[in-house]
């Protein structure tokens, strides 16, 4: 069982989780920025009403614990009740505190974060086996055997999942020549990793046009899963690991990353380390070097892609949310897309990926889902961008099934077909 934080980082300074909780007056305003609350109505399924819950469980006066299981696990951790709350309650760090102290087992996720990690050359053989019996359909097969063994989030899971490379990003990069003087870091995380390459090699192509030369991190995983799924310690050693490796690194510049869900926990470590000072010094640090794709590209010289059609951008929760980053993907949309830039509709609302949210809760996710691809619709968009990789997933289901006229893809790939020329003419 993982062991609460016990203490965390507010808006308000450093806070017990209870006195955190303690910090949610029942207002209300929450409500109505909450996916699950307004798709459901139910008050125990709002940022007040999950706050209440979690503060009932630390007193002891739930006499059935179990009873808040509901309110908690369909939790999207979002953080669009944060952004709408006067005292910016940290919902999604409570409810993250409540879960744990339900003591809910989770050994797959555990087991899956240490094989990643600890034997990452195995966990990319079996990946690849994986893969394979996929792409021979073998894995269709397998999901009513694996509802019928009690895991059909995993059976979710691989329809969702359409795209099975064959090379992994972090293979491609381990094969470029180091540059003596890095001007940035490249962190690979997990997604773009293992399902979207093309991604990971989009965001390189545009720093090494924005930046000039620059390395892989040759980073572990960010630690999001073992944070959310496992267990915290799992969550501080993946966390230790990656800030020596960015200071070995000596770079320059920034370190960046283009799953906003990654990099905004890569910005939240100190929390890691709140009664660890030294180690809270050296996160603090990391922390001021670390920048998402959409801050990056809001910053940039960019030119519209031709051709492009009608584009909105989506503001990924753990983007708008997570980081304060409100309004830098629009921006960057704006340019990239020029006179065909629409604004979307509720474009800081949930999609209802979140991690593997909609692995776990589907017919919640699908009703998110389906309002947001609605706004989508309305725009008359051929394309949305986003800057996390459970959105690209769940966008990608999503259309597919209710607007397959519009396709998904990520900033970086638009920005890297906007810096094409420039690249050309450097003789990249």
């Amino acid at each position: 069982m993982s062991e609460p934080l016990e203490r965390l980082s507010t808006d308000l300074g450093e806070r017990s989780s209870y006195d955190a909780a303690s910090q949610c007056c029942r207002c209300g305003y929450c409500e109505q920025a909450c996916p699950t609350y307004a798709a459901t109505g139910s008050e125990s399924r709002s940022a007040r009403g999950r706050n209440q819950l979690v503060r009932l469980l630390m007193e002891g006066r739930l006499t059935q614990p179990s009873s808040s299981q509901d309110a908690l696990e369909t939790c999207l951790l979002c953080g669009a009740c944060t952004t709408a709350c006067y005292a910016r309650v940290p919902t999604a760090d409570i409810v993250l505190e409540g879960r744990r102290l339900l003591g809910q087992p989770r050994k797959l996720s555990r087991f899956l974060t240490r094989l990643m990690n600890d034997h990452r050359g195995l966990f990319m053989v079996l990946l690849k086996a994986a893969y394979l019996a996929k792409r021979l359909g073998l894995s269709l097969l397998a999901r009513p055997f694996l509802r019928i063994v009690g895991l059909p989030g995993l059976a979710v899971a691989d329809a969702h999942v359409r795209q099975t490379p064959w090379v992994f990003l972090r293979e491609k990069l381990a094969r470029r020549p180091l540059a003596a003087d890095p001007r940035w870091l490249y962190f690979a995380p997990c997604g773009p990793d293992l399902l979207f390459p093309r991604v990971g090699e989009a965001t390189v192509s545009v720093l090494e046009t924005l930046h000039g030369p620059g390395n892989f991190m040759s980073n572990d995983c960010c630690g999001l899963l073992a944070y959310n799924y496992g267990d915290v310690e799992d969550a501080r050693a993946l966390a230790r690991r990656n800030i020596a490796r960015f200071e070995a690194a000596g770079a320059m510049g920034p370190v960046v990353g283009d799953c906003s869900s990654c990099v905004a926990f890569l910005k939240s470590y100190p929390q890691l380390f709140l009664e660890d000072p030294a180690w809270k010094a050296r996160a603090e640090r990391f922390v001021a070097a670390v920048q998402d794709v959409p801050e990056i590209l809001a910053q940039a010289d960019l030119s519209a892609v031709k051709d492009l059609g009608p584009a909105v951008c989506h503001d990924s929760c753990r983007a708008c949310h997570g980081q304060g980053l409100k309004e830098q993907g629009q921006e960057a949309m704006k340019k990239l897309a020029g006179s065909s830039y629409r604004r979307l509709p509720e474009s800081d609302v949930c999609c209802g990926g979140a991690g593997a949210f909609a692995f776990r809760q589907p017919t919640l996710s699908d009703d998110i889902i389906r309002r947001k691809v609605g706004r989508i619709a309305s725009t008359g968009a051929a394309v949305v961008a986003a800057s996390s990789t459970s959105c690209l997933l769940q966008l990608a289901e999503g259309l597919r099934k209710y607007y397959p006229e519009c396709r998904v893809v990520h900033l970086s790939e638009l920005a890297a077909q906007s810096l094409a020329p420039e690249r050309q003419g450097q003789g990249a």
